[in-house]
């Protein structure tokens, strides 16, 4: 007699199945093209109780069981100060998906809420801190976030339209303040939109941001410039399909040769360093 699934079970089999294409593939090839896991790591697996982080920690689960490479996961909800509501549902949704899940409570809400003009920036700045601080004392030495490949072409886009700057998000980086730790971003090649068709089919409603700034809109600051540049993307995709990986692959292949000045580890280089030496003639 066939046991019946669980519905974890049933999703993670989707996963391995049905959405390999989508989803799996494209996690695995990030986790392996940047090296993103090694033997013996211990990896905090942060939940915020988006669609994001959710399927973060589904697919990590499944690795986790099927890797050649040994590591140990542990799975992080912070409660930044989220409505009881929100908080019952973030742990109905990781208990449905059989997610062990360990609890953190801060007042990051609160201490964001005096900050009239860039509360969104530093809540995101002081929960990353936060992150960073239970998983190193529950001996992690990585922390892994849900950041997608829209996530990563919206950046870029954002820091040379309003930041004058090309600056991407990297796939994994150390961390600045905490010795021995790094994040890790291992659904960096897997599409929003793959994401959205598995929330939409997951039958679990996820959060959004459910902080007191956004929590009453359900859908984030629609004036955001995030936004705009989501907007921006989309419509070039349409005349274009090919711009979106476009610019996923122009920070892969960065001709430094043609750029007039740049940053390297906080120090500023410039053409002019070596242009003379490099004249043909």
């Amino acid at each position: 007699m066939t046991r019946e699934l669980s519905e974890a079970q049933r999703m993670e089999q989707e996963l391995l199945t049905v959405r390999r294409k989508a989803l799996w593939r494209p996690f695995m090839q990030a986790v392996r093209r940047y090296a993103l896991i090694r033997s013996g790591d211990r990896i905090a697996v942060c939940i915020s109780g988006g669609k994001d982080s959710m399927l973060l920690a589904l697919l990590m689960r499944i690795l986790q069981r099927h890797s050649e490479v040994p590591f140990e996961a542990v799975y992080l909800i912070m409660d930044p100060g989220y409505s009881p509501e929100n908080r019952r549902r973030i742990e109905d949704n990781a208990r449905r998906l059989e997610i062990p899940y360990t609890l953190i409570e801060s007042d990051v809400f609160e201490a964001a809420a005096g900050e009239e003009k860039h509360p969104c920036f530093l809540c995101a700045r002081m929960r990353r801190g936060c992150l960073y601080r239970h998983a190193q004392a529950l001996g992690c030495n990585k922390i892994a976030l849900g950041h997608h490949f829209d996530d990563v072409i919206e950046t870029t886009l954002m820091g040379m339209l309003y930041g004058g700057q090309i600056q991407a998000m990297p796939p994994k980086l150390h961390a600045e303040h905490f010795p021995g730790m790094e994040l890790i971003r291992p659904m960096y090649r897997i599409r929003e939109r793959d994401i959205v068709d598995w929330r939409d089919g997951s039958g679990l409603r996820f959060l959004q941001c459910a902080c007191r700034f956004t929590e009453s809109s359900g859908e984030g600051r629609a004036d955001s410039k995030r936004q705009e540049i989501k907007v921006l993307i989309a419509g070039l995709d349409a005349e274009n399909p090919k711009v979106s990986a476009n610019i996923f692959n122009s920070i892969h292949t960065v001709q430094l040769d043609t750029l007039v000045g740049w940053k390297h580890r906080g120090e500023a280089h410039s053409f002019l360093d070596d242009y003379d030496e490099s004249d043909p003639c």
